[in-house]
């Protein structure tokens, strides 16, 4: 990064998110039948996760904790218990991100989601199909760029906005059972702004972006060809 980069990134006007009023606590069985509906509508969502950090030294996390999908119009924040295995109130929260992360047919964008995924399959036993990690997959647009972009790099460079990212706010407790209102907005956005930016990347550069998208489709087609013909262990028959 050039010296003058800071000055240029703070003459940027903001980026504004979504809005609160569009943003959809998943908490009751009724909220996770209407998430699923409208996420199941859709080819293609804003995908992250958020994990109480850890300070200590060996300390293993139990994240993720909360779980951030976004259609165009809307984010849909699950919260899935603060132990290392879902809460027995998150079952049908559980159940629709299930059915979601695993369907085939739609696509997830998302930024750096190794952990995310990793994390998913361990506390939730959810394997994730059918992902575009925008970090690696948006330096098509700048082949000599070999550093992985993240959300602000790329809203800077798309959008010429300033994506306002709180270390404080990152660093915060995602396990709490009521997040505020500044964690829920934070979270809200990172899901959001990763679609905006693969839309972005799809109208502007269609044809890395559809080899992005048709490579991820043909893997999670294949796995999940594989996963039918895997034989269930008692625990999942």
């Amino acid at each position: 990064m050039s010296e003058t980069a800071p000055v240029i990134e703070e003459t940027l006007p903001p980026y504004h998110g979504i809005a609160l009023s569009d943003v959809r606590l998943v908490r009751s069985r009724e909220d996770a039948e209407s998430a699923l509906a409208a996420l199941l509508a859709a080819d293609s969502i804003g995908f992250d996760t958020e994990s109480k950090p850890t300070f200590r030294k060996g300390e293993v996390s139990t994240g993720p904790h909360l779980v951030q999908l976004a259609t165009d119009s809307h984010a849909y924040l699950f919260q899935v218990g603060a132990g290392a295995a879902p809460s027995p109130g998150a079952a049908h929260l559980v159940e629709v991100l299930r059915a979601v992360l695993e369907a085939p047919a739609i696509l997830k964008v998302g930024f750096g989601l190794g952990d995310d995924l990793r994390r998913l399959r361990a506390k939730l036993g959810i394997e994730t199909r059918n992902v575009i990690d925008l970090a690696t997959a948006l330096r098509s647009v700048q082949p000599r760029d070999r550093n992985a972009w993240g959300a602000k790099t790329a809203v800077e460079r798309f959008f010429g906005r300033r994506l306002q990212k709180s270390r404080r706010i990152t660093t915060t407790n995602w396990a709490l059972p009521r997040l505020s209102e500044q964690q829920i907005q934070y979270a809200a956005d990172d899901a959001h702004v990763a679609l905006r930016l693969y839309r972005h990347w799809r109208e502007h550069f269609p044809a890395a972006a559809t080899s992005a998208a048709a490579n991820a489709a043909r893997l999670a087609s294949r796995a999940a060809v594989q996963a039918r013909a895997e034989p269930q262990s008692p625990a999942q028959a």
